[in-house]
């Protein structure tokens, strides 16, 4: 048998005695404080970052670009398990979380650039991010090198996921929608591991986030701040 199942099925075995009494809460339902969409890369800890270990806390959903989007026979929409925790749960607090480095963002920017040839369900999912990038590789600087070009559509993409939350109808006004990027590659400065502001309900102006925000304002940070 593949050691790494093996010596997952250990760890689990730890878990399981450590969280044996932290469910009695939540067995019979949920209500989860927030749902956040992270990107699927294996660096990004999709609770670890919060360093939450309270089941029920969070709704996570995970997938290659933090994508919010889905697409149907009606056409594009808010993806289903995004929604779900909205709809049924009373969850009212969304987080787009994007990573510095994406290795998504950097396909589609490839592809947008100059061409890519991946597996169907790999171009599927860079379908679904490119037209929403477009703009944004359009609006880089000429001469701008490949890593920040990158990290700088790490945040446009973010902004592309929570202006799809602010203006769907299926997600409620009371609902606030926020991008952040979380940054183990010492690009924003500060500790790696930690996550930096970018957007809430569609501002992305680090001034007028820190004025509405100021809770928040020594965590708010933003690489670009462009005009489209």
């Amino acid at each position: 048998m593949n050691q790494t199942l093996v010596d997952l099925l250990e760890r689990n075995l730890a878990h399981a005695e450590a969280f044996e009494g932290r469910f009695d809460d939540v067995q019979d339902g949920q209500r989860p404080d927030a749902v956040t969409v992270c990107c699927s890369d294996s660096r990004v800890l999709q609770d670890g970052m919060w360093d939450n270990d309270r089941p029920g806390q969070l709704f996570t959903c995970a997938n290659i670009g933090n994508r919010v989007v889905q697409r149907t026979p009606e056409g594009e929409v808010v993806s289903g398990d995004v929604l779900y925790p909205i709809a049924h749960t009373g969850t009212e607090l969304a987080i787009v979380v994007g990573h510095t480095g994406c290795g998504a963002v950097t396909a589609t920017y490839d592809q947008l650039t100059e061409g890519l040839s991946e597996p169907p369900g790999i171009e599927h999912s860079i379908g679904l991010l490119a037209p929403r990038l477009q703009d944004g590789v359009e609006a880089l600087p000429d001469g701008i090198d490949r890593e920040t070009a990158i990290n700088r559509l790490v945040e446009y993409n973010v902004d592309r996921q929570v202006e799809l939350l602010v203006e769907s109808d299926d997600v409620p006004d009371s609902v606030t929608a926020v991008g952040v990027v979380y940054d183990f590659q010492d690009v924003y400065g500060g500790r790696r591991g930690e996550v930096h502001v970018v957007n809430v309900d569609g501002t992305r102006a680090v001034d007028a986030l820190r004025r509405a925000h100021p809770d928040l304002a020594d965590r708010v940070n933003r690489l670009w701040e462009y005009d489209r």
